[in-house]
Formats: structure tokens, C-alpha cells, sequence
């Protein structure tokens, strides 16, 4: 359910992207909620020198960042929780990645249920189908 996209500044490094994946996951997990078997993560690194702050890139700030965004379910965790997960992953992926611009970004997107969905079916739909599913395991 959970669609992340992370863009990482500086050259592509599969092995740092894999232990980011995790250290996502298990966040998104633990903190909103969301089933690992059904969350997707994606990577992009950015070269530094095209990654800009105030006009100056990284690579002359001699500094690194990072900007995730997730696309979750309208209304399904708390505030507290979305700014717990913000916190958590910043500190994470900070401790991940090393000498982090402050200006590193998470972004949680808040989908609509009848406009998201996974299997070609809507969130809503598949809401309603468990709800009637264990309404007649119940009877």
C-alpha cells in the first residue's frame, strides 16, 4: 500500500540503498502501520553537483541530503504519528548517510482510497470486500 520514493544525493551505491530500504521499511513498519509485504520502495541518487540549496549544490556545500516521499492512505495514521515517522527517518537516514544538509525532506501524501490502489483494484474497494468478507466469517 505504501509507494516510497527516496532520492539520495551522490553517485548510485546499491549496497547503501539496500540498508536505506530497510531501515525505511522497518520505520514504516513500526511507527504508521503499514504491512512490509505490501510496501514499495524505490531509490534515485542524484549527483551532487545537480542537488541545490539557496542556488548552491551540494557538492560546493560539500554537504549530502536526501528527499523521500510516501504515498499512504487518506486518513489512516494520526498526526502524532506522521510527525514521528518524520522525525524517526530524518535521524535514521541522516545516521545512514552522514553530514546531511538540514534542508532534507519528507514528504507524506495522502491519497484518496477510491483514487489508490495496488492488484488493479482501489483501496476502498478492497476495504469494503474485507469488511463484507469477515462480516460472513462472523455469521
Amino acid at each position: 500500500m505504501p509507494a516510497i520514493h527516496l532520492k539520495v544525493s551522490g553517485k548510485e551505491n546499491p549496497a547503501l540503498a539496500k540498508e536505506l530500504v530497510k531501515t525505511i521499511s522497518g520505520l514504516t513498519n513500526e511507527i504508521l502501520h503499514k504491512r512490509p509485504e505490501i510496501t514499495v520502495v524505490t531509490v534515485s541518487f542524484i549527483p551532487d553537483y545537480l542537488w541545490f540549496v539557496n542556488s548552491e549544490s551540494l557538492a560546493e556545500l560539500k554537504k549530502n541530503s536526501f528527499f523521500l516521499t510516501i504515498k499512504i492512505s487518506d486518513s489512516t495514521n494520526l498526526k502524532d504519528d506522521k510527525a514521528k515517522y518524520i522525525e524517526a527517518l530524518h535521524k535514521s537516514l541522516s545516521d545512514v548517510i552522514g553530514n546531511i544538509h538540514p534542508v532534507s525532506y519528507t514528504a507524506i501524501e495522502e491519497m484518496k482510497a477510491d483514487a489508490y490502489g495496488y492488484e488493479g483494484l482501489t483501496i476502498e474497494y478492497k476495504i469494503i470486500n474485507n469488511k463484507i468478507s469477515n462480516f460472513r466469517k462472523e455469521k
